[in-house]
């Protein structure tokens, strides 16, 4: 899978992770388990980056004596994951269509 589809499609995903509720990192591999396996450093790098571009804003609260950060979703991360839906239409297309081929082959 290219590169920059697969970084979007996971950036897409862990917003989704946190878009009910915030939520922490070992939770949200758990949580996204059922769907794709990720490493925590991989996690880790996409909420950084998710971070950064200002779709999440992180907290730390203390937990069994630890600090633990929290995750939260800002309207801009709502807006990415309305964008994504809109874009998943396209790709969805953009399957058929390649399937449609392979058919006559």
């Amino acid at each position: 899978m290219d590169i920059q589809l697969k970084r979007g499609l996971l950036d897409v995903c862990v917003l989704a992770a946190i878009k009910n509720e915030d939520s922490y990192g070992y939770k949200i591999i758990k949580d996204l388990k059922p769907c794709i396996e990720l490493s925590e450093s991989t996690l880790y790098t996409i909420l950084k980056r998710l971070e950064n571009s200002g779709m999440l804003t992180v907290r730390s609260a203390e937990h069994d004596g630890r600090l633990r950060k929290y995750y939260h979703i800002t309207q801009n991360g709502l807006r990415r994951i309305d964008e994504f839906r809109d874009e998943w239409k396209e790709v969805i297309s953009i399957y058929r269509f390649v399937m449609k081929e392979e058919q006559y082959e």
